[in-house]
């Protein structure tokens, strides 16, 4: 992922598709991209109606001249609208809600 460092955020979009929400820090922005995946108690892949659920989440820092600065994976029990941008303003803060 290191490989999209210095890349524009319009080369980024275009590769990857649009973002499931996008937050303003006072460095730039921050792409949120956002997958729900269903696991069985086994750890394999299952259906919505028998798995819990978590979200993985890919966060793109993009600074005030539209390129990215950094990128980092998380993982979460809550959707992307329940993301507090005010937690994410450091790229070490955990993104709680």
């Amino acid at each position: 992922m290191d490989s999209w460092v210095g890349k524009t955020k319009q080369i980024f979009i275009k590769t990857l598709g649009p973002p499931v929400r996008t937050l303003q820090n006072a460095d730039g922005e921050i792409l949120i991209y956002a997958d729900q995946v269903y696991k069985k108690a086994d750890n394999t892949n299952g259906s919505p109606m028998h798995a819990s659920n978590n979200w993985e989440y890919l966060y793109v820092y993009v600074n005030n001249e539209g390129k990215v600065t950094y990128l980092r994976n998380e993982k979460q029990n809550f959707p992307p609208q329940q993301i507090d941008a005010s937690l994410l303003k450091g790229t070490n803060a955990i993104s709680a809600k």
